[in-house]
């Protein structure tokens, strides 16, 4: 867009409601120095957030332990999504051995596509997230954390410990407006088969989105109406 528009006002108005890239000016054909600069330094955040790795003092501060699927490195992940979508043999025993069984709420998460978006985010949607359990009246199974997990996992998870209703926080594919963001998938009686109708999501998790301290209390609400109702994804009334 053009740096000197005839009616700005409309244009400041768009400004203050996305961080999508308006009114960047340009030098000839070409985008300004700048401005190319800044979006190579978005885009190498966005690259960094997919290859990092979850500190494993935010693991230890939540108290979670970690399983892995059967994708065995980063970039068998990306090739090969179904094999983000189940426990590798060790993780199931692990899992089997450390979990409590058929819990009423099974918390899960992973880093996804973005471990900056755990290590950001979960200090604070995680403690918000349990009080709101104890405000609706539900109880926590034994959480715990997926490395390379993608969102079909929570599905993998189901089959081996029947949980009546599982939250997965994950980490969400990055842009190049945010690369720190998180979502919260939620599922009613998660088993394998399950379709994407079948679960419910808040994403956009992050300083700039919905609230990580929000969204952890939104999240126990929605998890106490599938209870309530029994059924999750399309056919939940919110």
């Amino acid at each position: 867009m053009t740096a000197h528009p005839y009616d700005h006002d409309p244009l400041a108005a768009w400004l203050r409601l996305t961080p999508a890239r308006l009114d960047m000016g340009r030098a000839g054909a070409r985008p300004l120095t700048k401005e190319l600069l800044d979006f190579r330094m978005d885009h190498a955040e966005a690259v960094d957030a997919v290859y990092s790795e979850v500190r494993q003092e935010t693991l230890d501060v939540a108290g979670l332990f970690t399983v892995e699927t059967e994708a065995a490195d980063k970039t068998e992940y990306l090739q090969y999504p179904a094999k983000g979508r189940l426990l590798n043999g060790e993780g199931q025993s692990l899992i089997r051995k450390t979990c409590v069984a058929r819990p009423q709420v099974q918390i899960v998460v992973s880093d996804g596509l973005s471990a900056k978006a755990v290590d950001a985010q979960l200090p604070d949607v995680l403690p918000a997230l349990r009080d709101s359990l104890a405000a609706n009246g539900l109880t926590e199974g034994t959480a715990f954390f997926v490395k390379q997990g993608r969102v079909g996992v929570m599905d993998d998870i189901g089959r081996i410990l029947a949980p009546e209703v599982l939250v997965l926080l994950i980490g969400e594919r990055p842009g190049l407006a945010a690369s720190s963001s998180l979502s919260a998938y939620m599922c009613y009686r998660p088993q394998p088969g399950r379709r994407d109708s079948d679960r419910n999501v808040i994403s956009n998790i992050h300083r700039s989105g919905t609230p990580p301290v929000e969204a952890g209390a939104h999240i126990g609400s929605i998890l106490r109406k599938m209870v309530n109702q029994q059924r999750s994804g399309v056919q939940l009334e919110l």
